[in-house]
This record gives structure tokens, C-alpha cells and sequence, in this order.
């Protein structure tokens, strides 16, 4: 049975859906709340983790659309610090930003903050503080999975937490260079057929998005957010920086890389320290 903690907002609960209008519970929002708990349970460690190290805890949530992540996270962990802790929200959609700091203001979130920024412009904003200590990115669309990922390298991150979405400039590029592909080796039978591109190229751009993060130090986990029934994109990749060896990674990259006629896509999956 998934129920309300005792320190939860109702008000943004029934703000999110998660609560019907009178603070009530039906079917869907069980689902929801229950969504909203599995996630959680994958980032509280992190955090955890962090305050172990030092008192306060930044945290940037990318594509962050209506800062559903960051109001939860706020509301289960963060409100209860009581320090300079902060959860910032980079979402393109003004009106959203908009929104976001009005239900902020209204629950008293003070240790919020939502930029009307791209996922690339924010890499060199600076409203956003030199060094952030947990990168998220939640279904964040086009490219803005990939800028995350460079904004964590940038900002040192500590943990990098991606439900990926998107991935359709890797399956863009399998198909232009498949006929090509198609004279030089028999692999390219896994992507022939127009439904088999788009299949393995967002695949493919998952596995080498965990390579990239392990060529700079990262260990990767990759697991499967259960019960998201209303997104075929459930998958969870988890990074923590441990300053591990990056040779063998940063070289399996490239040479995947150039076994799929990607080379091109090498800067977008860069492995040196110059990239970032």
C-alpha cells in the first residue's frame, strides 16, 4: 500500500494530480503515487550520499517541464535540511518557469529555482553554481539528454540520474550511411528495415551514453523504472563518479563508434577532458 508520508504537501500533491481536488485517493492516483515512490527510492541514496560528504546538497533537474522531479524531491527531502540546499529547474517553456515559481512561492519552497534556459545554454549560465552535486534528466527531449550529460561532466557531478528520451539523431545517421554500411559487413542486417533503425539507434545511443560516462570515471548502472505504464521510455541510467579507469571505456566508445559508421557523432560522444 502506497500512502501519503506524514511530512508530504497536500497542496502539491493535489497540484501534480497525484491527490484529487477534496485530498482524496482513487485508483490513478495510487498508481501515481507509487510512480512517484520507485523513483524516489533510486535518488535518496544519492542524496543521502552526499550529505555524508558535505552539509548541503545542490541538485539540477533538466527538461525539467512542470519540475514534477524537483517538487517531489524538494517536498520528500529537501525541505526538511533547513540549509542553503538547492534544487534548481531548467525548462525551455517560459509559461511552465513561469508556473513553477508561483507553486513555489505558494508552498514556500524557498530553496527552489527555475531558469528559462536550454539545457546547453545553462552549461555556461551563471545562475547556476560552478560545481552541482546531482545532475537529473526526465524524459528531456531532442539533444537535451546528451547536454545533461556534458552539463554534469562540466559541473562535477557526483551522480547523474537520465530516464533518456530522444534518441533519434544516432537512428538519422544509421540510416543515412546504410547503404554504405550494408556492402561493408552483415551487422548492418540489425538495422536494415526502417523500424529496426529506429529500434537500435535508440539502443545504441543508450549504450553509448553509459560508455561515455564510464570513459570520464563514472561506474553505470542501468535498470527499469517498473509501473511507468504511460511511457514506453522507462529506462533508468544511474552514474557515480568514482574516478575509475577510462582508457579501455573511452576506446570501446570509438570503436563503436567507427563498427557503426558513426564516427560523425564523435564530439556528441566525446571522451576527452578538452570536450567538456
Amino acid at each position: 500500500m502506497h500512502e501519503i508520508k506524514p511530512n508530504q504537501s497536500v497542496e502539491l500533491l493535489k497540484e501534480l494530480h497525484i491527490l484529487t481536488r477534496d485530498g482524496k485517493m482513487n485508483q490513478d492516483s495510487r498508481r501515481k503515487l507509487k510512480q512517484v515512490y520507485h523513483l524516489y527510492q533510486f535518488i535518496e541514496p544519492l542524496l543521502n550520499e552526499i550529505l555524508h560528504d558535505h552539509p548541503e546538497v545542490h541538485l539540477v533537474d533538466h527538461g525539467a517541464g512542470k519540475s514534477y522531479l524537483g517538487f517531489i524531491l524538494y517536498d520528500l527531502f529537501f525541505k526538511a535540511l533547513g540549509n542553503a540546499s538547492h534544487v534548481y529547474g531548467i525548462e525551455t517553456r517560459e509559461e511552465l518557469v513561469a508556473k513553477s515559481q508561483l507553486l513555489a512561492m505558494r508552498l514556500n519552497f524557498s530553496g527552489m529555482s527555475f531558469l528559462n534556459l536550454s539545457v546547453a545554454e545553462s552549461i555556461e549560465s551563471k545562475l547556476l553554481p560552478e560545481k552541482i552535486d546531482v545532475v537529473t534528466a526526465l524524459h528531456a527531449c531532442n539533444t537535451a539528454t546528451d547536454d545533461a550529460i556534458h552539463f554534469a561532466l562540466r559541473k562535477q557531478a557526483k551522480f547523474i540520474v537520465l530516464v533518456p528520451c530522444c534518441q533519434a539523431e544516432v537512428a538519422a545517421v544509421l540510416k543515412k550511411n546504410k547503404a554504405k554500411a550494408l556492402a561493408l559487413s552483415t551487422l548492418t542486417e540489425l538495422w536494415r528495415h526502417p523500424l529496426h533503425t529506429r529500434e537500435f539507434g535508440s539502443h545504441v545511443t543508450n549504450v553509448l551514453r553509459c560508455l561515455q560516462l564510464e570513459a570520464h570515471g563514472y561506474q553505470v548502472s542501468v535498470t527499469e523504472l517498473v509501473g511507468w505504464e504511460h511511457s514506453m521510455k522507462n529506462e533508468l541510467i544511474i552514474a557515480s563518479y568514482k574516478n575509475l579507469p577510462r582508457k579501455r571505456s573511452a576506446e570501446r566508445l570509438n570503436e563503436l563508434l567507427n563498427t557503426l559508421g558513426l564516427e560523425e557523432m564523435g564530439q556528441r560522444f566525446f571522451t576527452s577532458p578538452q570536450g567538456i
